[in-house]
């Protein structure tokens, strides 16, 4: 069977009957129409059920701009890095996805994301059911708007947005919690700086480790089983902390047990594998960088299912609460998911990934910077690494924050890298033309001498000195000089788009919520007192 990806989503060509379903502008109106008849069918003949039915369509429009946005972060590096097919990605994020959020979704949620607002702060059932809907409707619109930019943003903030404009409008400034409000802030700058410094670190170590060596297949024979069992400890923990906390709560010492020992079996194992690596692999950067290849796609493959365990709640803890509120009558902080309410949820990620994510997964594959395996390793572990030391710490932290910043962390790493490189074979043209009788008459080694030379270009030669350098240099030396002031690994109008998205999402959520729940509150709400 052969598949194509399309522009935004999966188009399998033997099946012409059924293919026009995998087309999004005719896959989503027919799942969406689907998933309707479901939710009606779980509130038939009730008085409310106009309400939690139009409130079940909110919740999976938010679930399927979550599924296009947020889960390209988890399988885009290994995507751009040739780890695995566009489609193969789709394909396990998908289940993964879904197994996350009906397996280890919980089945309790808090409905006021983070403790935004006091729930005793809303008045009457009406209005926290129109709080509810706002938040969800702004939150939903504005990753939409962000996905069609090509702006990965965190489905978190978005939500937090919603039910603080929600919050707002529905019961003041007093409802507000300001001190989360202002930790949520911080994490704006917080999360992507930790995520670009730990993968800068991860991916300078596995360069001077590996690929920096002259024998890099006897080096990846010592480190790749340390590398990838490191992995495989930071997963165990980051699945115990984040994966799976909402079915299972092991302690401290547990989870660093849980680790130890994974990180121990998974060394032992990779490196009785590698033991004739020699015989099969060649001593060249990418071929060393494919024995990578599984711990990447495993990677994608456990983010995507943390993922879906966490943020499946962002789509349907404000329709569990609005159920909870129309059935039971009462405003609760936190609430009983319904396993449908979960399907719900379940489904719309992984729909809105197959329809719609192919665009966010080039984006954050291969668009922003260029992905080796190496650098995808770099980012998955470090995003694993910096959510489990936040974690640990109480520090207020976005993944999708963390997991750009990861990916920018080693672009800018790479640029560097190479601006280093492109001044040293500018000072070696340069020298070599000029032929300097001073550079290399001590008995210090040449690479020594280039980089003493590297930090005298830095301080800056005099002006004389300049002239008459490039009086004998060549056409070879001047263009070499030329490509090192010229590289640039990151582009920088992603960045540009991509921080600017960032930093309006609150405000930009809240905002449209406010105006959402001021339209609403001139709706009458069937089987609900107000």
């Amino acid at each position: 069977m052969s598949f194509r990806p399309n522009s935004q989503g999966l188009f399998p060509q033997p099946f012409a009957p059924v293919a026009w379903l995998a087309r999004p502008l005719v896959g989503a109106p027919v799942f969406v129409a689907v998933i309707a008849v479901f939710v009606t069918m779980q509130v038939w003949g009730q008085p409310f059920a106009p309400v939690v039915v139009a409130a079940g369509m909110v919740g999976l429009y938010m679930a399927l701009n979550i599924g296009a946005n947020d889960v390209a972060n988890n399988v885009g590096p290994a995507v751009g890095a040739g780890a695995i097919s566009m489609v193969g990605a789709l394909v396990i994020a998908m289940v993964f996805e879904a197994a996350g959020a009906l397996i280890a979704g919980g089945d309790v949620v808090g409905t006021i994301s983070k403790g935004i607002i006091a729930p005793q702060a809303v008045g009457h059932s009406g209005d926290f059911v129109r709080l509810m809907i706002a938040a969800l409707v702004a939150a939903a619109i504005w990753i939409n708007v962000a996905t069609a930019v090509g702006a990965p943003v965190s489905t978190t903030h978005s939500i937090v947005g919603g039910v603080l404009g929600g919050g707002l409008a529905a019961a003041g400034l007093a409802s507000v919690n300001w001190t989360v409000m202002g930790m949520i802030a911080a994490s704006w700058v917080l999360s992507p700086a930790l995520g670009a410094a730990f993968a800068a670190a991860v991916l300078a170590l596995l360069k001077a480790l590996i690929a920096f060596r002259d024998d890099r297949v006897s080096a990846a024979r010592q480190w790749v089983p340390v590398f990838v069992g490191a992995m495989a400890g930071t997963f165990a923990a980051y699945l115990a902390i984040k994966g799976l906390h909402r079915i299972w709560r092991p302690d401290a010492g547990s989870t660093v047990a849980l680790s130890a020992v994974t990180a121990i079996a998974v060394y032992a194992a990779v490196r009785y594998r590698l033991r004739n690596i020699a015989e099969r692999v060649a001593n060249t950067r990418e071929e060393v960088g494919r024995l990578f290849t599984i711990p990447l796609v495993v990677a994608a493959a456990l983010l995507s299912f943390a993922h879906g365990s966490n943020d499946v709640a962002n789509a349907v803890g404000p329709l569990a609460a609005i159920v909870h509120i129309v059935s039971a009558e009462d405003i609760a902080a936190q609430v009983v998911i319904p396993r449908w309410v979960m399907v719900v949820g379940a489904l719309g990620l992984s729909v809105g990934l197959a329809l719609f994510g192919g665009k966010m997964v080039r984006r954050v594959g291969s668009e922003i910077t260029e992905m080796d395996r190496l650098r995808a390793f770099a980012v998955v572990l470090s995003a694993a690494v910096t959510v489990i030391v936040a974690s640990a710490l109480a520090l207020p932290v976005s993944s999708t924050h963390i997991a750009l910043g990861a990916v920018f962390g080693v672009g800018f790493l790479r640029e560097y890298l190479e601006n280093q490189a492109g001044k040293v074979r500018a000072i070696r043209a340069l020298y070599d033309d000029y032929r300097e009788p001073k550079l290399f008459d001590t008995p210090r080694s040449e690479i020594r001498s280039l980089r003493a030379a590297v930090e005298d270009l830095n301080r800056g030669l005099p002006d004389e000195t300049i002239r008459r350098q490039l009086a004998h240099l060549t056409e070879k030396a001047e263009r070499a000089v030329e490509e090192w002031q010229a590289v640039k690994l990151v582009r920088r109008s992603h960045l540009r788009t991509i921080v600017a998205a960032w930093l309006v999402t609150v405000p930009a959520t809240a905002g449209f919520a406010a105006v959402v729940y001021f339209v609403l509150s001139a709706v009458p709400l069937p089987g609900i007192a107000d």
